[in-house]
């Protein structure tokens, strides 16, 4: 979803629209503009189109420009024109705001101080920019990739009947929004009001039908935009939409939508549907079975660009050197060609982009492809899978799905909302069918009332009894959003006391204050004196006794060496080897074991170790977690409860200011704001000049002063997305070719992927990649030899030595071989260390790096 602002926002939906009014006699939009150059016009949606005009518009009719303009650029009646409601607010520009704080300056400054000031106020309104009013949000409905590559394909029948399981699951999430998402708010905040969230009319939403990607791959997908005029039913006056409720039913809406859309799939077509692993971090896909991934990947990449580029590449390099390039160059101009190609949207017509698909799923699927769709859907037609009704699922059942539901939530979230539980619900539902959307959505509420029960309630109850107006038909009162009551579980809550309580027990392992003093007063093997506020870290943590202490200290604080220090007073008093080391990853393990030359494992597999063996933790020990805020709270909990048994003591080190755990986490934030004596690092040593120290913490501490201090010293540079993603690699590159490490950081996974498909394209121009052989990888990518990549799953059974196959670790590829695998060896190292990956492994977890 994304939010739609006032204004001329809109039109972006009004560039590929055909020309054209199409063959009326056809059934669908989509097919109905079959032949067309672009996509269909827009239809209108939802139950609150009744109310405007004079009952004028229904739900299909074709959406005019002219409408489009008066409803969601406007907020006017889209037929009348008369306005709905107050108008949209207007914010001042960019302009205004300057004048206005010109103004507004000291009489009294000199023209050079004025001068100075005034540049000053322009340069930080222009970095704000213009507020615009929300006029609407964009819902965005894309079918599975496996749907769009039989629809891309099929016949013409069938393309109609997956277009209309599509429009027809659009539609029930349509009403699904309308019935338990939108709503409306009224009243007046402050001390004196309370606002309300009351029920509208229904929506009034423009539908649009896209056909492909911007790689001009098959992607069906509906963009439905819904108008944030609402007329309220309580006394039919016209608001907007409260925002976030929409926010929050996103991801709920999104899977409710992939369920439903199975269903009448499973119904129409006889499909069945099965789980596909999307790689790290990522919900596996549910795809239709008997869709091949080597056709799933084809339709998932930007090839055919790439290839038109390179052969003008290559007709180019013929006019200018009078014969063909060898075979090496043209893998350079096919690099080149990656580089060049920045796919815009094109506007072609749906048969002659389906005419370019069949042909490309011909050649990966070897026959024909509108044949291979046939052969499918006929076969899984004539074995139809029985639908549940809502009455065939028993209660039992719904309450272990419901305790599953709230269970999987728990592991990753500290606290949750009914959309969170709708969400898992709709997931761990996806591979039953059901007879209609009614029935689905019946069980699924009553899973999530499950998982409702099986959770803990922390809102707290209602004490006053709100008058029948403001009461929902449920018994809720409306001056709470609808479904906004917040869960978290007993088992959570009770890991975190038990952490608490083992942070104030203090009756764990110490070292005599007389090691103490000769550790913090005497320089380390490498000549270097603990600071000030290390060696009081080293002190504290040393001397308090409790069971699970912590250490706090911002990036660049010499955390390592404080942790060093510890190990060496800690080994004096408990002896050789009395230190051992945890983290949340492989990587983050190994720099611990190389930093501090201890014993080192991850989290999750000291835990598989000690669950098998029975391995455990000794009297004595220190036990050091490092950036322990990725860690999570079930898992600090469990690891901790060992130590203490066994009477050893847990140090949790890290920075609350990071980044937090990705599983249900916050129990290192919990305890260092616990006390009021944490052991902290403030004096900051990884930058060169005093302005970048101050302004790390600033930056820790989320003041916002320090962007002002950022840009005085030219460390950010604004621009549109695809010109700064160019000047950071450029940026990138300026300093490899310079001999500096460097890190490229970008927000997206398929951003990520873009940069490095360029990095690897310059890489081959240069000769450090020799492409002659290349093997594709999960994400479209592919890797030869002398190619930088990352793996993604520790694998302790592929190594040499000591050294072996981690999660995050960085290689180079030194040999590609025939059967899929390939050859490694650690970045960094010339020589040594190699080992081989299966064929399975690179197919799925190794990436560029």
């Amino acid at each position: 979803m994304r939010v739609m602002s006032a204004g001329d926002g809109y039109k972006y939906l009004l560039k590929s629209v055909a020309a054209g009014d199409g063959d009326r006699s056809l059934s669908t939009p989509l097919t109905r503009y079959y032949t067309e150059a672009g996509t269909p016009p827009g239809f209108w949606m939802g139950s609150g189109l009744g109310r405007l005009g004079h009952g004028e518009l229904v739900e299909g009719a074709q959406v005019s420009e002219a409408q489009l303009q008066l409803l969601i650029g406007m907020g006017h009646d889209p037929i009348t024109g008369d306005p709905l409601g107050r108008a949209y607010q207007q914010f001042a520009s960019v302009a205004e705001r300057i004048e206005q704080r010109v103004n507004a300056l000291n009489s009294e400054l000199g023209p050079a101080a004025r001068a100075q000031e005034v540049a000053a106020i322009e340069a930080e309104e222009a970095e704000r920019g213009t507020r615009r009013a929300v006029a609407g949000y964009d819902f965005t409905f894309s079918v599975p990739k496996s749907v769009s590559a039989i629809w891309a394909v099929a016949d013409a029948g069938t393309q109609t009947l997956i277009a209309g399981a599509h429009h027809a699951a659009v539609a029930e999430l349509v009403a699904f929004l309308e019935r338990e998402v939108a709503a409306t708010r009224v009243g007046t905040t402050g001390p004196d009001g309370a606002v309300a969230h009351v029920d509208v009319a229904g929506v009034a939403a423009a539908a649009f039908d896209h056909y492909d990607s911007r790689s001009a791959d098959p992607q069906l997908h509906t963009h439905v935009v819904i108008s944030n005029k609402v007329l309220t039913v309580q006394d039919g006056r016209w608001r907007t939409l409260a925002g976030r409720p929409m926010h929050s039913a996103v991801v709920a809406v999104s899977e409710l939508y992939n369920a439903a859309l199975a269903d009448r799939l499973a119904a129409t077509l006889g499909v069945e549907w099965a789980t596909r692993e999307r790689g790290r971090d990522r919900n596996p896909a549910w795809e239709i079975e008997g869709v091949p991934d080597e056709l799933i990947g084809e339709f998932s990449t930007r090839s055919r660009h790439i290839e038109a580029e390179k052969d003008r590449l290559i007709a180019e390099y013929v006019a200018r050197h009078g014969r063909q390039p060898s075979a090496r160059t043209v893998l350079k101009l096919r690099a080149q060609a990656t580089l060049a190609t920045r796919p815009d949207k094109q506007i072609r017509s749906l048969a002659n982009l389906t005419g370019e698909w069949r042909q490309r799923a011909g050649r990966v699927l070897g026959q024909d492809a509108t044949g291979w769709a046939r052969t499918l859907t006929s076969i899984a037609a004539e074995a139809p899978r029985a639908a549940l009704r809502a009455d065939d699922v028993p209660l039992d059942v719904l309450g272990e799905v419901g305790q599953s539901v709230m269970e999987t939530v728990g592991e990753k979230r500290s606290t949750w909302t009914r959309w969170n539980l709708h969400a898992e619900a709709s997931r761990q539902l996806m591979g039953w069918r059901f007879a209609s959307i009614e029935d689905r959505e019946a069980i699924t509420g009553l899973v999530v009332d499950a998982a409702e029960r099986a959770s803990l309630r922390l809102t707290p109850p209602e004490l006053a009894t709100s008058p029948l107006e403001f009461r929902r038909p449920d018994g809720t009162t409306r001056f709470r959003p609808r479904h906004s009551t917040l869960f978290s579980s007993e088992t959570l809550l009770a890991a975190e006391d038990r952490l608490l309580a083992r942070a104030a027990d203090t009756s764990g392992p110490v070292v005599s204050l007389e090691v103490v003093e000769k550790v913090t007063s005497r320089p380390d093997s490498q000549h270097r004196m603990l600071g000030e506020d290390q060696a009081a870290a080293l002190a504290a943590i040393a001397l308090s006794g409790r069971v699970v202490d912590v250490l706090v200290g911002p990036a660049g604080a010499g955390k390592t060496t404080a942790m060093n220090g510890l190990r060496r007073a800690w080994e004096k008093e408990h002896g050789r080897g009395s230190v051992v080391g945890l983290a949340p990853s492989a990587v983050a393990a190994q720099v611990l074991a190389d930093d501090l030359g201890i014993a080192t494992e991850n989290t999750a597999k000291w835990w598989d170790i000690h669950i098998r063996t029975g391995v455990t933790f000794t009297a004595g020990q220190l036990v050091i977690i490092d950036e322990a805020s990725l860690a999570g709270t079930a898992s600090l909990d469990r690891i901790t409860n060992e130590a203490e048994q066994a009477g050893a003591k847990v140090l949790l080190v890290g920075d609350w200011g990071q980044l937090q755990s990705v599983d249900a986490g916050g129990a290192f934030t919990m305890l260092v704001h616990a006390r009021d004596d944490t052991p902290e690092l403030s004096d900051i040593h990884r930058f060169i000049h005093a302005w970048e120290k101050t302004t790390s913490l600033q930056l820790r501490h989320g003041r916002p002063e320090a962007i002002d201090t950022l840009i005085d010293h030219d460390r950010i540079t604004g621009g549109e997305a695809e010109a700064m993603i160019d000047a950071a690699y450029r940026a990138w590159q300026r300093d490899l070719a310079a001999g500096l490490a460097s890190i490229l950081v970008a927000e997206t996974h398929e951003t990520v992927t873009t940069l490095n498909v360029r990095a690897r394209a310059d890489r081959i121009i240069d000769g450090a990649v020799n492409p002659t052989r290349e093997l594709p990888l999960h994400d479209g990518t592919a890797v030869s030899a002398g190619d930088l990549v990352i793996t993604r799953h520790n694998d302790r059974r592929l190594r040499n030595g000591r050294t072996w196959v981690r999660n995050g670790a960085r290689w180079i590829v030194t040999q590609v071989r025939e059967d899929g695998s390939v050859s490694i060896r650690p970045a960094g190292r010339r020589f040594g260390g190699g080992i081989v990956l299966p064929a399975d492994y690179v197919a799925e977890h190794l990436d560029l790096g």
